[in-house]
């Protein structure tokens, strides 16, 4: 399946472990650069696991009850799992602007405009990583986790969206290094979503996603 251009894409609706993805998407890395494969956007889901990007300390991890993977990706520690939808987007930045600012926000731009299709008000917040919501307790709270690394201009990793995960996994770790804020879900907000419907929604904003790649990153704006 493609999208626009020549990128390819993929949709697992089985979980695939992470071990196996992290070794696909190096490989799929190395050949885009190489121009020996196309693009790629994969979007899947995990068993439950805990990564590690290259910032994480080893005391935010509290309980690592399930499989700990160090991931060269950036940011701290995050748990994937089932009912969190992940994206992984590979592509050539040499081919668009050489911007990972611009590349970064673009990605949470995509996200936020799929959420808002479910009546979701997801933001960015100034100083702390990821994508917020207000919670049902009116706090604020991570529905959606970023990170990313960018080997020879080339993207890896990319984004996840918590749907309808057991978020008590998240009590392993101290999510992307902040202790201060709670984690939630479309789920715990109400809303029954399921990964099928959500791919759509977010392949109907992938146009403007490729549109923004080649536009001057914004000024950084949060709540």
């Amino acid at each position: 399946m493609m999208l626009e251009g020549d990128i390819e894409l993929q949709i697992a609706r089985e979980p695939a472990p992470y071990r196996d993805a992290l070794d696909a998407m190096i490989a799929r890395n190395a050949a885009i650069h190489d121009r020996k494969a196309q693009e790629l956007v994969w979007l899947l889901e995990h068993p439950p696991v805990y990564t590690a990007g290259t910032s994480a300390a080893e005391d935010e991890l509290l309980d690592p009850r399930f499989d700990v993977v160090k991931t060269g990706r950036g940011g701290r520690y995050t748990y994937h799992g089932p009912g969190q939808r992940i994206g992984y987007v590979l592509l050539d930045l040499n081919r668009r602007a050489r911007d990972v600012r611009g590349y970064v926000h673009a990605l949470e731009g995509w996200v936020i405009a799929t959420l808002a299709d479910f009546g979701v008000d997801a933001f960015r917040s100034a100083g702390r990583i990821g994508i917020w919501t207000n919670d049902i307790d009116g706090r604020e709270a991570k529905i959606g986790a970023l990170g990313v690394r960018i080997r020879r201009w080339v993207t890896m990793h990319g984004f996840s969206v918590n749907l309808s995960p057991d978020l008590a996994h998240f009590s392993g770790i101290v999510p992307c290094g902040i202790a201060d804020y709670g984690v939630t879900s479309l789920k715990r907000l109400g809303l029954d979503v399921s990964s099928a419907q959500w791919d759509r929604a977010l392949l109907e904003h992938a146009p403007a996603f490729f549109a923004a790649l080649d536009q001057p990153c914004p000024q950084e704006t949060g709540r």
